[in-house]
């Protein structure tokens, strides 16, 4: 018996058949599902002081449990002192067991532990069915032991769905539990 993440098992339970329900697909295949998880992390800094990208790897692989790597400029800025191929922040992508992994983690202790959180908007949809969620401070993951940090900064978190509209993927995001503002 191989193991299988709570949120994958009742993604598979029950998620399914509810979305199938609800807006009456002709087939299992044609239910939205996550596809990946991509948590982003920009370093304005960096130009200056090159040990900041090695903090924002370090971070995400300690939150998201898997390598992060560092994200390169592509083009020349001369006002912000940058040159093509420097390293200006870090990504991770999460995809089948440690992405149920890591939202689950994010929906049971990361969120509640906001500062007066009332849910998370509904408003960072782009139209292709993909989520958009920006934390503004790391140390809400219980992973980051704040005594370790050195600079209190936030990051995106993109949710990649196989949904086509919007509505769907909200109702996906809602059924695997991402607690939406109620307007």
């Amino acid at each position: 018996m191989n193991y299988q993440p709570r949120l994958k098992k009742e993604f598979n339970e029950r998620i399914i058949s509810s979305l199938k329900e609800e807006y009456s697909y002709s087939n299992v295949m044609m239910v939205p599902k996550l596809k990946k998880i991509v948590i982003s992390k920009g370093v304005g800094g960096a130009v200056a002081d090159k040990k900041l990208i090695d903090h924002a790897i370090d971070e995400l692989s300690t939150i998201s449990g898997q390598k992060a790597i560092s994200t390169l400029s592509k083009k020349d800025v001369a006002t912000f002192k940058l040159r093509k191929g420097m390293p200006i922040g870090a990504k991770v992508t999460l995809r089948a067991e440690k992405m149920y992994e890591f939202l689950d983690r994010l929906i049971t202790s990361a969120l509640p532990r906001v500062r007066d959180f009332q849910g998370i908007k509904a408003s960072g949809f782009d139209g292709r069915g993909n989520y958009n969620l920006g934390v503004t401070e790391q140390i809400i993951f219980p992973e980051i032991d704040i005594d370790k940090v050195n600079k209190i900064s936030g990051m995106d978190i993109t949710f990649v769905t196989s949904a086509k509209t919007d509505k769907e993927a909200k109702s996906l995001l809602t059924e695997l539990g991402l607690p939406f503002k109620k307007n």
